[in-house]
């Protein structure tokens, strides 16, 4: 490809919009734009790294025997109804009616629709296991759209889902797909990890999400380096520190702390330890209110929450509702004599004594309050956040903390989909049984920004050779000189011959401007044509990602930069 027939419209400075430097790269390279808060065009740059993460999906996918299909996006609310996600699904789910009042949605997912087509067409356990996916766009109306292609709210998406006769045809399929999506990434050239993880609102029971690695990663991935165990901060379990209570029991006592509201604020006034107080925290789910008690040096994790409660909803209340329940307002909510809500209390609680408590009531709190004695509580579990110093629960080694993108997320289903749907098949013996389900995502334009993420440097992005958009940039300085021009063309030619993507910067421009366009959209190869190296006929070949080139004759440019291309492939392969 020629850049003077090319449309790739680089930028000098930083977007102002860019938060992240995927967005901000993507943004100078010319690869996208902006269209509407969380929604962009993809230009012919770009769209050449989306197309090439789509091929090693297709690639990966069908080598494990998953059939494509294409299905509608526009989704109608009939088939959210049957399985309760219309309502529960929230304000992402972008809803619209039609010109005969009809509800429709812009899909999301897919779960709803696949399940239906399936239950019209497939009757019998002959038939299983089926797996389909598509490469299709999703539409989820974010809150807060941000940090580019990572937090879109139209975006590019693999999604898969199996069909098996039981539980262990799913493990099958899982499997299958983990491997999948094992040798997917790491033939993008990406450094990941697979971790457990909550199935979320798709819903399941058991579920792994892919991470990339990367500094501005907004999940956290908690990690033993000992026996291997891995999972999003969500999911992460550890060894429970029982509280320590190294003094005799101590009456209690009501204090005055005047306008002391917050942890730090009440043990800084009391001289005590954050961990040396309880956290009392008003929540409302679709059940009725409860109260969470926690250390005062650890935050609530709500997924936990939702798991151990069985509830879909919770949210912290409204500053009335907590002066309703508590008496007091907020700040002074404690577990004494609190009546009339549900008291849930992390498992670490169990054990201290002597600790601070809100004594629902304004300006004053509880020392020396012992649960057993002064309170109790309805339900105790794992209902706080991993955090660094927390030691794995499986072998007690201490948890690694780090920061990642999810590009990739596999749930096993089961039959919560198929029982809603009545979706069902016959089984060797005649009888109906609903099908056992697993769905498989993977995020392609956040791969393609998560590539970006994990390999740049201050001049721009450093591609791997299995996305880039081209595999060489070639880079004559001068194309009004006719030596350098004619020596570019050859190799130019020579170089599609030898099935390399290349392409040539022939445009009328300064070689300054050249080389930074050629740093900033990152061609794993460079091949420079100079004035003074064309005099002795030879070229400068580089590596995008080594500072120095090396001088090559022009006739061994050719095999210098195959060779080189072959072995980045090797790096990537699996």
């Amino acid at each position: 490809m020629r850049l003077t027939s090319y449309y790739m419209p680089t930028l000098r400075e930083k977007p102002a919009e860019a938060e992240i430097l995927s967005h901000q790269l993507m943004l100078r390279g010319g690869m996208i734009r902006k269209l509407a808060s969380g929604i962009y065009s993809f230009l012919p740059l770009g769209y050449r790294v989306v197309r090439k993460v789509e091929e090693i999906i297709r690639q990966e996918m069908n080598a494990k025997g998953a059939l494509e299909v294409f299905l509608p996006v526009v989704q109608p609310a009939e088939l959210w109804r049957e399985t309760g996600r219309w309502d529960r699904f929230g304000k992402e789910l972008l809803r619209f009616k039609d010109r005969g009042e009809r509800e429709f949605c812009l899909g999301p997912t897919h779960e709803e629709v696949i399940t239906d087509l399936v239950r019209n067409e497939l009757r019998s356990y002959r038939q299983l296991p089926v797996n389909l996916y598509q490469i299709h766009v999703k539409f989820r109306d974010e809150t807060r759209p941000r940090f580019g292609l990572m937090r879109a709210r139209e975006f590019v998406m693999k999604d898969a889902y199996s069909f098996d006769a039981d539980e262990r045809g799913l493990s099958r399929s899982y499997q299958d797909m983990y491997d999948a999506y094992s040798r997917i990434f790491t033939r993008c050239g990406l450094r990941f990890t697979a971790v457990e993880a909550d199935t979320g609102a798709i819903g399941g029971d058991v579920s792994h999400e892919f991470m990339v690695w990367a500094e501005t990663g907004e999940d956290v991935i908690v990690r033993c380096c000992r026996c291997g165990y891995a999972a999003n901060l969500e999911r992460a379990e550890f060894q429970p520190s029982k509280g320590k209570w190294d003094e005799g029991e101590k009456p209690l006592e009501k204090v005055y702390t005047p306008n002391m509201k917050t942890v730090e604020e009440v043990t800084g006034f009391l001289g005590v330890s954050p961990s040396c107080l309880i956290k009392t925290l008003l929540y409302q789910t679709e059940k009725g209110f409860v109260a969470l008690m926690v250390p005062g040096d650890r935050e609530v994790n709500e997924t936990k929450v939702l798991h151990l409660l069985g509830v879909e909803e919770l949210e912290l209340a409204a500053s009335v509702h907590v002066e309703e329940i508590t008496g007091a307002p907020v700040g002074f909510a404690g577990p004494v004599g609190l009546k009339g809500v549900k008291l849930v209390a992390d498992r670490t609680l169990d054990g201290m004594g002597n600790v601070v408590v809100g004594a629902n009531e304004e300006d004053y709190h509880f020392v020396n309050a012992t649960p057993g004695r002064d309170f109790s509580w309805d339900v105790a579990g794992d209902i706080v956040k991993a955090r660094p110093g927390d030691r794995c629960h499986r072998c007690g080694t201490a948890l690694e903390f780090s920061k990642g993108i999810e590009v990739g997320h596999i749930f096993k289903l089961g039959t919560k989909y198929s029982e809603a749907m009545g979706a069902r098949f016959l089984d060797e013996k005649g009888q109906e049984r609903p099908f056992v389900m697993g769905c498989y995502g993977i995020g392609v334009t956040r791969t393609a920004a998560s590539a970006i993420e994990q390999s740049h440097d201050d001049d721009g992005i450093i591609w791997p050779i299995s996305i880039a958009p081209f595999q060489c940039y070639l880079l004559p300085t001068n194309w009004e000189r006719a030596d350098i021009r004619n020596a570019a063309e050859g190799l130019y030619h020579r170089l599609l011959e030898r099935g390399v993507e290349v392409l040539l910067d022939d445009r009328d421009e300064r070689a300054g401007v050249k080389f930074k366009d050629a740093d900033l959209i990152g061609m794993p190869i460079r091949v420079t044509l100079g004035e003074r190296g064309i005099k002795k006929g030879l070229c400068e070949v580089k590596l995008r990602r080594e500072e120095r080139p090396r001088d090559v004759s022009i006739e061994q440019a050719i095999e210098e930069v195959v060779s080189m291309r072959d072995a980045l492939f090797k790096e990537v392969a699996v």
